[in-house]
């Protein structure tokens, strides 16, 4: 295996991957956490045949970047999950595992050195790739039943500021009418069809289920982190309208 990136500094492979189903360019963009205590427990799993998952890069703490599968090839980091309609993310992303325990290990936040190596990185890859910036995603957004990485420590302004990403500054916190689980009506029917449109997989049932409310939590921790509850405020409804907006 030869690097995809010349900002690889090291390759550890993994067997973990097959050929990707769609031979175009990759669409999208996945950033995760290990959700591991440490980083190279994590790598050691990636490689493992037996843990059957992967990434195409991994980077370390302190800002080492290793490559363990091509780029070409179908990397299994997504699982289940869908964006835009598009139910098989592994054959339409580049993955990307950056070392943090996660919230179940002592979630923190990323240093200085990791973020600035994940900018550049995801810059290089969205840049080859032509990977537009509403396709700069969290493993949440594409699974947020199941996935909460890399959740609301992750620096995602300062990576759109760098032309990686979607952001628009977060609508502040205030009082107001709001919507929460157990609701149904009109209002989110309208709801959910705003966050359907922005890509999130979610069907519009009028109903604010189990579903909405990890929908309206994942949209939280990539573009509302001062307050990740699962209701659906005037500040989160006003953030979804200025992205929708903003990506045209």
């Amino acid at each position: 295996m030869q690097p995809d990136s010349t900002l690889v500094h090291r390759l550890v492979p993994s067997p973990n991957h097959g050929e990707r189903i769609d031979r175009g360019s990759p669409l999208l963009l996945i950033l995760h956490y290990t959700g591991m205590p440490d980083g190279p427990g994590a790598l050691a799993r990636l490689a493992d045949p037996a843990s059957q998952v992967s990434c195409h890069y991994f980077v370390g703490e302190d800002g080492e970047i290793a490559q363990m599968v091509p780029e070409a090839r179908r990397a299994w980091h997504a699982g289940q999950s869908s964006w835009e309609g598009v139910a098989d993310i592994n054959s339409r992303s580049i993955g990307i595992e950056i070392v943090n325990p996660g919230h179940e290990w002592g979630y923190r936040d990323f240093p200085p050195a990791q973020m600035a190596a994940v900018r550049a990185l995801s810059r290089d890859v969205v840049r080859r790739h032509g990977i537009r910036p509403q396709h700069v995603l969290g493993h949440s957004d594409i699974a947020p039943l199941r996935k909460t990485d890399p959740g609301e420590r992750f620096d995602w302004e300062s990576l759109a500021a760098e032309g990686v990403g979607l952001y628009v500054p977060p609508s502040p916190i205030r009082g107001g009418r709001f919507f929460s689980p157990g609701e149904a009506g009109q209002p989110i029917e309208a709801l959910q069809a705003m966050f359907s449109l922005y890509g999130y997989g979610l069907e519009i049932t009028g109903s604010y289920d189990v579903l909405t409310e990890a929908v309206v939590t994942a949209f939280q921790r990539h573009f509302r982190p001062a307050l990740v509850d699962g209701i659906c405020d005037a500040s989160t409804i006003e953030t979804l309208r200025d992205l929708i907006a903003k990506r045209g």
